[in-house]
């Protein structure tokens, strides 16, 4: 198993960890790289969710799209960005100091195509700015959540994912308060939104640019940024007593000790050669099949909305209470995953959602209805969205980083760009309900594959690892 490899020298890296000059506990689990990248994500976040909240109403109610045609839109702003993720990882891998400039010009790339919101009025002009938009997400995510990682010891990594989630989900918290005081305080309420949107995605990349550091961390050089494996006395003896490249005795994993010195520069076939480990491949496999049944956001609001009989004018404030939910727990749940395991918590996770989606099948609808829905929604999202990444940073290597986890996060946005495809259809044909009840029936099956398929190891409860 390459868990196995991959985690040979963790007493090592944790011995070195401890002696490193900028390793402090505290400062190696909040690294100054994690918190400029989560003040980047809160900005831009705050300009996404703008939008993302009020696109539901605005394409169904506005333009008066079926659910079938919400849902093509909705999988194309959820899912297009897998088309370009393993690009993207790639690009960054390909040479030190790259993962900050892909980075920013996904995010660029976004912020550009918010004011075209303005002029677009039909489907198809609408599609392809939201395909342009998750492009720029689809660029950006794999190099953003490299860097957290080759910030990270393996230890904090969780917690230091959950910090920036954290970080992030205040923005996405922001983001539809601010498009519900926008909406109520102007005539074209939505083509201000989306102008203040632009204006703010220019804030976050500014940010970007003059604070994130163009080095993994400040100790480091741009061609050998060190990840959580190869922070151990094989790399310090590589660096110091093996500047030739000579293998150093001081390791029995030679191989991975140099492979910054003489590694071949990344490229795609090495990143889809990662699938061969089995398991990064199972945690591919599991995150596609549990993405194949999660509903999107935006579906769970209109339900919400169908439901309780929520007004338009209040409906942008349905993402505040999975946002606030994910804001509180992002932290907690990172460093309970590095504790007790990672994959425990990302299972659980799914509970949490399977739990939301059979509070919506009852017919129950009393004031507490939205709080429960929304608190469950916001539990899943901080138990799995950097848990997933700190789970599958564990199998791979720092020379291809950021493209094994583009891999997995591929799977997983092509799996729910399919999701959105398929819920759509099904509300149209058959009515919301059935169609929740199909989800969810799928979503208990993939979870338990998931859970027969990775179990983790009770002896080594920090990592969380099968």
């Amino acid at each position: 198993m390459y868990v196995a490899d991959s985690r040979a020298s963790t007493s090592a890296a944790s011995a070195e960890g401890a002696v490193r000059p900028r390793a402090g506990r505290r400062r190696a689990a909040v690294a100054p790289t994690v918190l400029a990248l989560g003040a980047v994500s809160l900005i831009t976040d705050v300009s996404s969710e703008m939008v993302t909240a009020v696109l539901p109403l605005y394409l169904v109610t506005g333009l008066g799209l079926s659910p079938l045609g919400f849902g093509l839109l909705d999988g194309i702003y959820n899912g297009f960005s897998a088309l370009v993720r393993l690009i993207g990882g790639h690009l960054a891998d390909r040479g030190g100091g790259r993962h900050k400039w892909v980075a920013g010009f996904g995010y660029a790339l976004s912020a550009a195509c918010k004011p075209l919101l303005l002029l677009a009025h039909t489907l198809t002009p609408i599609g392809l700015i939201l395909a342009a938009d998750r492009t720029g997400k689809g660029l950006r995510t794999a190099p953003r959540d490299a860097l957290i990682s080759l910030s990270s010891t393996p230890e904090t990594r969780g917690r230091a994912f959950g910090v920036h989630r954290a970080m992030d989900t205040a923005g996405a918290l922001f983001g539809p308060l601010v498009a519900f005081l926008i909406l109520r305080a102007t005539v074209d309420g939505y083509d201000a939104v989306f102008t203040v949107s632009f204006c703010v995605a220019v804030v976050g990349v500014l940010v970007l640019v003059l604070f994130v550091p163009n080095s993994v961390n400040g100790a480091r050089t741009k061609p050998d940024p060190d990840g959580a494996r190869t922070k151990s006395g094989p790399d310090d003896a590589r660096t110091k007593s093996a500047p030739d490249g000579t293998r150093s005795p001081a390791t029995g994993t030679a191989p991975q000790a140099i492979s910054g010195d003489t590694a071949p520069r990344p490229t795609l076939r090495a990143a889809l050669a990662l699938l061969a480990r089995p398991d990064l491949r199972r945690v591919t496999l599991c995150a596609l099949l549990l993405g194949l049944a999660t509903v999107s956001d935006s579906f769970v609001y209109l339900l919400l909305q169908r439901r309780l009989g929520v007004p338009d004018r209040w409906f942008a404030l349905l993402p505040l209470g999975t946002a606030a939910a994910f804001l509180l727990l992002a932290v907690p749940l990172g460093r309970l995953a590095d504790r007790v395991g990672r994959w425990r918590v990302f299972l659980a996770g799914h509970g949490a959602l399977l739990l939301a989606y059979a509070l919506l099948l009852t017919s129950w609808h009393g004031t507490a209805l939205p709080y429960a829905v929304l608190l469950l929604h916001g539990c899943f999202y901080a138990a799995t969205d950097g848990v997933l990444m700190a789970v599958a940073s564990e199998s791979v290597p720092e020379e291809l980083r950021s493209s094994g986890l583009a891999l997995v996060q591929t799977g997983q946005a092509l799996a729910r760009f399919v999701c959105s495809l398929g819920f759509g259809a099904a509300w149209t044909a058959w009515g919301d309900r059935t169609a929740l009840t199909a989800s969810t029936v799928a979503l208990t099956l993939c979870a338990l594959f998931a859970l027969t398929l990775r179990r983790p190891t009770p002896s080594a409860p920090s990592e969380g690892l099968a």
